[in-house]
């Protein structure tokens, strides 16, 4: 990243400890929050990797920073034995519990706490490896990417959905009023967590996205690396295989 951006600019914490404090704050209203803040376009992008990944025939799956489970849910559908649901926020993964649970999900699905910067797993574990809206929040961005490609089967397939900046205008400017007043103000209006939708908005914006967030995919290893912009480039989809 250019800078780096934390949750609470007076904390003494390192950033990990932040973003787990504060996604345990905002994880009873992070969904419904979601929704309204990305207009319910977020639902179609999951899809999207969804989609990426069933072509795939993965066996089994790591979400990492799987938050609610929502992506972790929709992966069902490319027909995995076993998915797997990492997060650092004990708040966050509560709440992906109870709603694996009430769809019956809990033998294909397993929600564990972990750090993406030191995965619990072996090398060579999985088919796939997912992360939406999440390689942001890493306290170091290339040491996370590293991890991911250790536990990646060779030739297993990495997509991750990310925020990023519209080139064109007027989607630019208006994508850079949204992110810099709106968003914040949505989050200070729904969420006991008055810091934690600015820290969402800075930290979109200064992460590395399209070519560069490219760049540093092909420098930790991986090959066949793409990007596929969503929605006018207020997102992105990366694709890239060990």
């Amino acid at each position: 990243m250019a800078k780096k951006v934390t949750p609470y600019k007076d904390s003494e914490l390192g950033k990990k400890d932040q973003v787990t404090q504060m996604f345990d704050n905002i994880s009873e209203n992070y969904d419904g929050l979601n929704r309204v803040i990305s207009f319910g376009i977020d639902i179609k992008w999951r899809k999207r990797v969804v989609a990426i990944l069933t072509a795939q025939q993965p066996k089994n799956i790591l979400d990492i920073a799987t938050g609610t489970g929502d992506l972790a849910i929709n992966l069902i559908e490319t027909g995995a034995k076993k998915i797997v649901g990492l997060d650092i926020s004990p708040g966050m993964l509560e709440v992906g519990k109870k709603k694996i649970t009430h769809k019956k999900l809990d033998n294909t699905i397993e929600m564990i706490v972990g750090d993406s910067e030191n995965l619990p797993f072996k090398a060579n574990s999985f088919d796939a490896i997912t992360v939406a809206f999440g390689v942001r929040n890493f306290e170091t961005l290339e040491k996370g990417l590293d991890e991911i490609y250790r536990v990646l089967a060779p030739g297993g397939t990495f997509v991750v959905l990310e925020t990023s900046v519209p080139t064109k205008t007027p989607f630019k400017q208006g994508y850079n009023l949204y992110i810099k007043y709106m968003l914040p103000a949505i989050g200070k209006l729904f969420s006991k967590d008055k810091s934690a939708y600015t820290y969402l908005s800075e930290s979109a914006s200064v992460f590395p996205h399209g070519n560069a967030f490219n760049n540093i995919l092909r420098k930790i290893g991986f090959i066949e690396v793409e990007n596929k912009p969503q929605t006018f480039g207020v997102a992105s989809i990366y694709v890239a295989t060990k």
